[in-house]
C-alpha cells in the first residue's frame, strides 16, 4: 500500500496525514459505518474507473439499509473522486468510499450522530498477491459460518460486518492458507472472506445465489455478463462444500482480489492443481476489460479527464482560488452542513473543485 498525498473528507482535500476522525466517533464503537471497493485502471484513454456508478449506487443502498442519509449527490461524489485521483497524479489505484457516523452522542441510537463522508484513494496491487493471481492460491473453509440475514443484512457492505471476515482470515492465515470460504447458516458454500466464489464443472460454471447470504458482488455480475457473452452456461444455484472437493476448476471474484484461481481446498488439489482452462479464458478477458482493451465493456469504465483537474486549484495551506470552491456549481461544500467538514477541518484543508464529467 502506497500513501497518496490528498483525502477527500466531508467535501475537502486534505493532506493524508491530516485525514482523521474523533476518537469518540459513533462508527468507532458500533460499527456504524458501509463502504465500497472500487479499482481506477490505466487505460488508453486515462485512467479509468471501474464500473464507478454501480458501486456508488451501492454504496447508497448500503447506507440507506442502515439508516444513513448521505449528504452528497452521486454525481457529487463521483465528481470528488475524479477530483481526487486526478490531484494524486494516479494512473491506477484503489478507491474507497467510507460512510460513517460520526461523532455524537454515544450509545446505541445512531440517528443524532452526523454522517460523515470520506473517500482515499492509493496505489495497491493484487490483493491475494500477483503469484496466487497467476498460479493460483490455497484456500480453507473457514468454521466461522458467513452472517445471515436474520441477523444483519448481507447485502449491505457494512463496515462492522466484516468482523465475520476478519474471524475467517485469521483463523485461515493461521493455518498456512491465502484465503478463506465461509459456509452459509445451511451449510452451503457461501463467499470468500472478500471475495464471491465460482465452481466450473463439466463446462458449466455455478456459484451461489443471493439468497446464500453473499454480497452481490460487481465483479461477480461481471464476470456472470462476461461467461455468457463467451457463451458458457452459468447458474446461480445452491452448492454443497463436497462440490468444491469435485470440481474442475474453482476461482473468487472481488474488486480487490480481480479473478483468482483457487487451486488446493483444504489440502485437495483442484481438477489438476493448475488454473484451469476456463478460468484463464474468463481471467485473460476480464483482464482486456479493465485496461479497456475490450471495446463491447467501455461502457464500464468511467474515464477520468486527468487534464482538467491535476495541477488546479490551490495546494495544501494555499487557500482557494477565487470562484474554485465549488462541488458541481453548488458553491463550497465544507461546512454547509451542520457538522461537515469538521473533520477535515484545520491547516491543510483544499476545498473541493468539481471534476470535468
Amino acid at each position: 500500500m502506497k500513501q497518496a498525498d490528498l483525502i477527500w473528507m466531508n467535501g475537502a482535500l486534505v493532506p493524508w496525514e491530516d485525514a482523521k476522525v474523533h476518537v469518540l466517533t459513533h462508527a468507532l464503537h458500533y460499527g456504524t459505518g458501509v463502504f465500497e471497493g472500487v479499482r481506477c485502471y490505466e487505460t488508453e484513454r486515462g485512467p479509468a474507473i471501474f464500473r464507478h456508478q454501480d458501486h456508488l449506487d451501492r454504496l447508497h443502498r448500503s447506507a440507506g439499509l442502515y439508516h444513513m442519509p448521505i449528504p452528497y449527490s452521486l454525481e457529487e461524489l463521483r465528481a470528488a473522486t475524479h477530483e481526487l485521483i486526478a490531484r494524486n497524479g494516479l494512473l491506477s489505484c484503489y478507491i474507497r468510499p467510507l460512510v460513517i457516523r460520526g461523532a455524537g452522542p454515544m450509545g446505541l441510537f445512531p440517528l443524532e450522530a452526523p454522517v460523515d463522508v470520506v473517500i482515499a484513494a492509493w496505489e495497491w496491487g493484487a490483493y491475494l498477491g500477483e503469484e496466487a493471481k497467476l498460479k493460483g492460491c490455497r484456500v480453507k473453509v473457514s468454521s466461522w459460518r458467513r452472517i445471515n440475514s436474520d441477523s444483519l443484512i448481507p447485502h449491505a457492505k457494512a463496515t462492522g460486518q466484516y468482523l465475520n471476515s476478519v474471524l475467517a482470515k485469521i483463523e485461515t492465515h493461521e493455518a498456512g492458507y491465502d484465503e478463506a470460504i465461509l459456509l452459509d447458516d445451511a451449510g452451503h458454500v457461501c463467499e470468500g472472506s472478500g471475495e464471491n466464489i465460482f465452481v466450473v464443472r463439466d463446462g458449466v460454471i455455478h456459484t451461489p445465489p443471493q439468497t446464500a447470504s453473499i454480497l452481490d458482488g460487481i465483479t461477480r455480475r461481471s464476470i456472470i455478463q462476461i461467461a455468457r457473452d463467451l457463451g458458457y452456461g452459468v447458474v446461480e444455484r445452491d452448492l454443497a462444500r463436497a462440490e468444491l472437493y469435485l470440481a474442475d476448476e474453482v476461482f473468487m471474484t472481488g474488486t480487490a482480489a480481480e479473478l483468482v484461481p483457487v487451486t488446493e481446498i483444504d489440502e485437495r488439489p483442484i481438477g489438476t492443481g493448475r488454473p484451469g482452462e476456463v478460468t484463464c479464458v474468463l481471467r485473460g478477458t476480464f483482464d482486456d476489460v479493465l485496461h479497456g482493451r475490450n471495446e463491447r465493456y467501455h461502457e464500464w469504465l468511467d474515464v477520468v479527464n486527468v487534464g482538467s483537474v491535476a495541477g488546479e486549484g490551490p495546494v495544501a495551506g494555499e487557500g482557494p482560488v477565487a470562484g474554485e470552491g465549488s462541488v458541481a456549481g453548488e458553491g463550497s461544500v465544507a461546512g454547509e452542513r451542520e457538522g461537515a467538514g469538521e473533520a477535515a477541518s484545520g491547516s491543510g484543508a483544499v476545498p473541493l473543485r468539481a471534476a470535468t464529467p
